[in-house]
């Protein structure tokens, strides 16, 4: 069994050639001003200067945020740095809930203008460990069925298709489409039941 820790995930979003990713700057400000989620959060870092990378970051002690358009493909990230206990669906989970509410605060952001938002079917999973988590067979393998309870729950029995890239300079990861659309809050809501 593949222990699943430093997971990564990323929402895409919509619309993506039309966000200006300025305003997350005064935005993950007061984020951290306010430590909205319960996890430290300490600083900026502006990558917007760089084609196809990283974005804004919010660096965090146990996590980073993000907005990152990493291979032309933006959306939301959340970034889990810090182990965490628990079961590798906990984990997911724990990182799914995380990324999905911080889409949820920039949706409701007046700032942005509703140009940031989830595009209802795509997200991206990531485990930032390749001693754990090596891109091979074997962890896809091993892997595979944390993923598939993991997404029969989160879509709630609905048909999805998933992905490994197999690209081995690649961290360990899994694409996955649902085959219908789901609101942030749909998902939440999911999660929690």
């Amino acid at each position: 069994m593949v222990q699943l820790q430093h997971v990564r995930v990323k929402l895409l979003v919509k619309n993506s050639e039309a966000v200006d990713l300025e305003p997350l700057i005064p935005v993950f400000h007061e984020w951290i001003r306010g430590q909205v989620f319960g996890e430290l959060l300490l600083d900026i870092a502006d990558y917007r200067h760089v084609p196809a990378g990283p974005g804004v970051v919010l660096i965090g002690h146990e996590a980073d945020y993000s907005v990152d358009n990493t291979e032309q493909r933006l959306g939301v990230g959340y970034h889990r740095k810090a182990m965490l206990d628990g079961s590798n669906q906990d984990r997911l989970a724990q990182a799914a809930r995380a990324a999905l509410t911080a889409c949820q605060l920039l949706e409701a952001k007046p700032l942005l203008e509703g140009k940031i938002r989830f595009n209802g079917q795509e997200m991206e999973f990531s485990v930032n460990d390749r001693l754990l988590a090596p891109n091979n067979e074997a962890t896809r393998q091993a892997a595979h069925p944390d993923f598939e309870a993991f997404f029969r729950r989160l879509f709630r029995g609905a048909e999805y298709s998933l992905t490994y890239p197999s690209d081995r300079r690649r961290l360990f990861s899994v694409c996955v489409k649902a085959a219908r659309i789901f609101t942030v809050a749909d998902l939440l809501a999911n999660l929690d039941s």
